[in-house]
C-alpha cells in the first residue's frame, strides 16, 4: 500500500455492534448489594445509587462528596468531562463513617512523613502542600502504601478495581443470579430502574454523563415493559 494512490470515495466507516446492556431488577440489586460489606459494599452501593462507572467511584476524592446537598462530583470522567450526581442516602452515613477511619489513616501517614497522593494535571507543581491535604485524599485508597524503589518514596493509590470486580462477582453466585453481572451492571441498573419510574431521560442522561441522549435511549429496550417500554398486548387479554 505504501506510495500507492487510493480510492477511498464512497467508502462508509464501520459501525461498532450495539449490544442490550445486562441489567438486574431492584429485588436481584438487593440481594446482590446484601452479601457485599464493607469498603466492596461501599463502593458497589455508590456504583448502583449514583450511576457511576468503576474508576470514576474509585477516583472520588474527599472534597468530591457534598453530604449536605447530597450531591458528588465526578471529575474527568469519560470524555474528560466533569458532572454531578446523586450521593444516595443508603450509603451516606456508612460513607461518612468510612471517611473517618481513612482520615485516620492520613494523619497516621503524615506523622510517618508520609500521605502524599499525586494531583491531576500540574497541580501538584503549582500547589506543592496540596497534595497531602485531606481534600485531595482518595475516598477509597489501597489498604498498604507503594514504595517508588527508586526515589524511597511512598503514597497511596486507590483501590484496584480487581478487588471489586471480584467481590461483585462472589456476590452474584451467592445470590443464585446467573446473569453476566459485574460492576458495570449497577449503572446500567440505575438508568433503566429510573425509567422504569417515569424519570425523564435528560435527567439521566445529564446524570450518566451521556454526550448524547440516543446513547441513554440504549435503556429504553430494557425496561421492564417490553422493548420500547410497550405492554404487550396478550397481556391485556
Amino acid at each position: 500500500m505504501l506510495k500507492q494512490d487510493l480510492d477511498l470515495e464512497g467508502l462508509v466507516r464501520a459501525r461498532a455492534r450495539q449490544r442490550l446492556p445486562v441489567v438486574l431488577t431492584p429485588q436481584e440489586v438487593g440481594a446482590v448489594l446484601e452479601r457485599l460489606s464493607g469498603v466492596e459494599g461501599l463502593v458497589a452501593g455508590l456504583l448502583y445509587g449514583s450511576g457511576l462507572r468503576l474508576m470514576e467511584a474509585l477516583r472520588l476524592r474527599v472534597q468530591d462528596l457534598d453530604f449536605q446537598r447530597r450531591e458528588l462530583t465526578v471529575r474527568n470522567g469519560k470524555g474528560g468531562k466533569d458532572r454531578r450526581s446523586l450521593l444516595p442516602n443508603r450509603v451516606g452515613q456508612q460513607l461518612q463513617d468510612h471517611l473517618v477511619a481513612v482520615r485516620r489513616v492520613h494523619r497516621q501517614d503524615l506523622a510517618e512523613g508520609y500521605g502524599r497522593v499525586p494531583l491531576p494535571h500540574a497541580l501538584g507543581r503549582k500547589y506543592p502542600n496540596a497534595p497531602v491535604e485531606w481534600g485531595w485524599q482518595w475516598v477509597f485508597p489501597q489498604h498498604h502504601r507503594w514504595c517508588d524503589p527508586a526515589t524511597g518514596e511512598q503514597g497511596r493509590h486507590h483501590l484496584d478495581p480487581s478487588l471489586i470486580q471480584k467481590a461483585v462477582r462472589r456476590a452474584v453466585l451467592a445470590a443464585g443470579i446467573h446473569k453476566p453481572a459485574s460492576p458495570h451492571t449497577f449503572r446500567h441498573s440505575f438508568a433503566t430502574h429510573l425509567l422504569e419510574r417515569g424519570q425523564d431521560i435528560r435527567t439521566i442522561q445529564e446524570l450518566l454523563g451521556h454526550k448524547d441522549v440516543q446513547t441513554t435511549m440504549i435503556y429504553t429496550h430494557v425496561l421492564n415493559r417490553g422493548p420500547l417500554g410497550v405492554s404487550s398486548p396478550a397481556d391485556l387479554l
